[in-house]
């Protein structure tokens, strides 16, 4: 075997092992199944929507792609993958890769789309299937509790998942630099779109989430969804949110450069927001609650927008009177991993439920930082005139400086994204910086 995970990975299934033994023995189950999940039609048609495998299964595995087989985990013993992988000419049959964690287990090739034999004692079964489908494994489907234990073993990353989650932002960041090479060079979203693919060995639907490729003011829609075909007449600006996955794990990173067209302010305002992002960065330690986090983002932007001249306002008053969130309506960043939007987020180790605040619902990460969580840092700046064009008529709109958002307004939206890991007493950025990646690349 010619893998330099190897011994990474050695360790991190040594870990899921004991955890899942752990875990098992106190709920009262001998075993657990783990389905990976299976592509599903479009409605009406024969063609198979994207697919990606359940978290759990990858968690051992790491592969993505791999449908309908099924992994016996009982403590104490070798856990055995169901690899569905029939004789096919339609389509090259499932092949198992070059890596750790096949040779930690017993391997059996067959066709899969109806469920193994059941196994004696108390198990239970997780993943994407009906109750009929879980009593002919005689197995529990999906106990809340079990689920819970398993989320949590995720939160915390191993050596080996923090390997993966490196390498995956260093597929990433060449993806960027040929997206913003492309733009530079008069590209529409789709030549964007295009060469952040080729860069980063992707295929479309290999991604871990549709890459946003915002030209202009299409950077102002969050998950913006579409590539134009046709380049613009004017080049304000782009917005590219786009990751990779390496072994499952998923990088998630966004930059916004300033085009040909841009207005000088807008310049400012990146710089601006990429200082904000680094003074956020440099916050990050244990024991600090993400929620003051996601506050001190809203402060740090108040300032912003106070000193380029777009509110006037004190900026104790842009976050009291929510002028803030009107122009950044998103959460600060979420847990990351073998999901972008990783499990827990929103729940302590307890399983109790940390809601975010009742002024933030869409903040994604509620918990207390601790060592080994992964997550992103992700501040915005957004002119966003259905959120804006409401202040209009609020007293809180006397203090917008609407001609310099009129100007701006073209450009859409900035946002600056790393991914960063929690250490024993700060943060390490997984995010290459842009110029060590371009000079390796040249």
């Amino acid at each position: 075997m010619n893998d330099p995970f190897a011994p990474l990975q050695q360790a991190h299934l040594d870990g899921l092992e004991r955890y899942y033994a752990e875990r098992l023995s106190a709920l009262g189950y001998d075993g657990v199944w783990l389905f990976s999940g299976r592509p599903l039609l479009h409605f009406g048609d024969d063609q198979y929507a994207s697919y990606s495998s359940f978290g759990h299964f990858q968690h051992w595995t790491g592969q993505p792609g791999m449908a309908h087989c099924w992994l016996r985990i009982i403590p104490g013993k070798r856990p055995t993958l169901f690899l569905h992988a029939p004789d096919d000419f339609w389509h090259l049959p499932t092949r198992l890769p070059d890596e750790a964690w096949t040779e930690r287990m017993e391997i059996v090739v067959g066709r899969f789309e109806t469920p193994p034999p059941a196994t004696p004692g108390r198990f239970a079964v997780l993943g994407d299937l009906d109750s009929a489908t879980a009593q002919a494994l005689g197995a529990e489907l999906n106990p809340a509790a079990l689920w819970q234990a398993l989320d949590e073993a995720r939160v915390r990353k191993s050596d080996f998942e923090i390997a993966c989650l490196m390498e995956a932002n260093r597929q990433a960041m060449v993806g960027h630099l040929a997206a913003r090479n492309a733009f530079l060079a008069g590209g529409a979203e789709l030549d964007v779109q295009l060469a952040y693919l080729g860069a980063s060995r992707q295929r479309e639907s290999e991604v871990p989430y549709g890459n946003i490729v915002g030209i202009n003011a299409h950077g102002s829609v969050l998950h913006y969804q579409h590539y134009e075909v046709r380049p613009p007449a004017r080049r304000h600006s782009l917005l590219v949110d786009a990751g990779a996955r390496h072994r499952g794990y998923c990088a998630d990173i966004t930059r916004t450069w300033a085009g040909a067209d841009a207005d000088p302010l807008f310049a400012d305002l990146i710089r601006g927001m990429t200082e904000l992002k680094q003074r956020l960065v440099a916050e990050l330690r244990p024991g600090l609650s993400y929620v003051v986090l996601h506050m001190a983002m809203h402060e740090g932007l108040a300032k912003l927008l106070r000193d380029s001249g777009l509110i006037t306002c004190s900026p104790e008053a842009a976050v009291n009177e929510g002028v803030t969130h009107a122009f950044c309506p998103h959460g600060l960043g979420h847990l990351l991993g073998l999901q972008v939007h990783d499990v827990a987020g929103r729940r302590a180790a307890d399983g109790s439920s940390l809601p975010p605040p009742p002024a933030h619902p869409a903040l994604r990460l509620t918990r207390d930082l601790e060592p080994g969580m992964v997550l992103t840092i992700e501040p915005g700046l957004y002119f966003i005139p259905m959120l804006l064009e409401p202040l209009k008529a609020q007293p809180q709109g006397k203090t917008i400086d609407w001609t310099r958002v009129a100007r701006l307004a073209p450009h859409g939206g900035i946002r600056i994204e790393d991914n960063l890991l929690i250490t024993a007493d700060a943060a390490l950025n997984l995010t290459p910086d842009e110029r060590e990646v371009e000079a390796r690349v040249r």
